[in-house]
């Protein structure tokens, strides 16, 4: 299925059978009263919250997305299975949704905006919406060659079920509801505030022509993730956490991996992106550009170059671009009056 170019979803478009579950999971929280709180069930939660936060963050995103390191197949399947353990649909599904998110960040056709759609629907409404029920097999063509990646899109809750299980037989009805309930929903919204929250809190090092941001206390609840700018400046990185005090559990955890041989490759950032000496592309420098243009878009006459440049320099961070995005700025304000209002995004 083709994705939809459209991020906009009308109150038509959500498909509201499939908040059920969704809705059902959180709810089952709740029984917790009923079914008692032990010790077995909260060490349950405490240790499958970490164990597939790292299956989220290190399987979903940095392999799958990002092609962030390289494993053997094996691995690589028991990755997938413990990530689809999350509940949050097929390593596919979601790696593909998460290129198209790279390709359009915070633009018009991004998956999840905040700025384009509000806070709400990037943290979980998008997920709901008819035209993302699917997923568009060109973008991951690498992983949806595998037939186990494509029995497990084809029963992508067969995992979380299985784990589900797993813990009443461990720990009783304590260990269903509290064991994986309870941490289910703790994952569902840690991975859903790097697509929120990410964008709207924190601090910006590198311009990425997008909202993404850094995040201390993101980071710290989603093993790395909340480095968010910097994942931005360098996705294909397996290190988030750019400097030395940058807490990335993720990636120590795969640093262990290597060292035991069952990762291997995990890619890096260059000197000159962490030194934010690398010039950007032009589709970066183009976002950057309208978003600096927006800021003159009410005046009534075209700005000075140098206007533009000081306005630049309080509102990016330093780029060795920063003439590129002055100049693509200046030139969408001069055609402002044939086409209009420019557009931030």
């Amino acid at each position: 299925m083709t994705e939809d170019p459209s991020s906009a979803v009308a109150p038509h478009d959500i498909i509201y059978p499939s908040t059920i579950p969704f809705l059902l999971v959180h709810l089952g929280c709740i029984t917790a009263i009923w079914t008692g709180v032990t010790w077995p069930a909260v060490a349950l939660c405490v240790g499958l919250y970490w164990l597939r936060m790292f299956a989220v963050t290190a399987g979903y995103h940095r392999y799958f997305s990002h092609r962030a390191f390289a494993t053997g197949r094996i691995f690589q399947f028991l990755l997938a299975f413990l990530a689809q353990s999350s509940a949050q649909r097929s390593v596919l599904w979601w790696a593909a949704k998460h290129r198209h998110h790279h390709l359009h960040s915070d633009t018009a056709e991004d998956v999840h905006s905040p700025r384009q759609t509000g806070f709400l629907h990037s943290h979980v409404g998008w997920i709901f919406a008819r035209h993302h029920a699917g997923f568009d097999p060109a973008k991951i063509p690498d992983f949806a060659r595998y037939p186990e990646l494509r029995l497990l899109h084809r029963f992508e809750l067969a995992p979380a079920a299985l784990l589900a299980g797993l813990c009443f037989l461990i720990a009783g009805w304590p260990g269903l509801v509290v064991g994986f309930l309870w941490s289910t929903v703790l994952v569902y919204h840690g991975t859903f505030c790097i697509n929120s929250l990410a964008h709207v809190r924190g601090s910006r090092r590198y311009v990425t022509g997008d909202d993404s941001r850094n995040n201390l206390a993101l980071a710290l609840v989603t093993m790395g993730e909340g480095w968010h700018n910097n994942h931005h400046a360098y996705p294909s990185s397996a290190r988030q956490g750019f400097r030395w005090w940058e807490i990335d559990a993720t990636y120590y955890a795969l640093k262990l991996l290597a060292v035991l041989g069952i990762v291997r490759a995990l890619k890096a950032p260059p000197e000159r992106v962490l030194r934010g000496e690398q010039r950007l592309g032009a589709r970066i420098v183009d976002r950057t550009a309208r978003q600096l243009a927006a800021c003159f878009d009410a005046l009534p006459h075209v700005p000075t170059r140098a206007s533009l440049m000081e306005q630049a320099k309080a509102m990016f961070a330093k780029t060795p671009s920063i003439e590129d995005i002055v100049d693509r700025a200046h030139e969408l304000l001069r055609l402002k009056s044939d086409k209009g209002p420019v557009a931030a995004f």
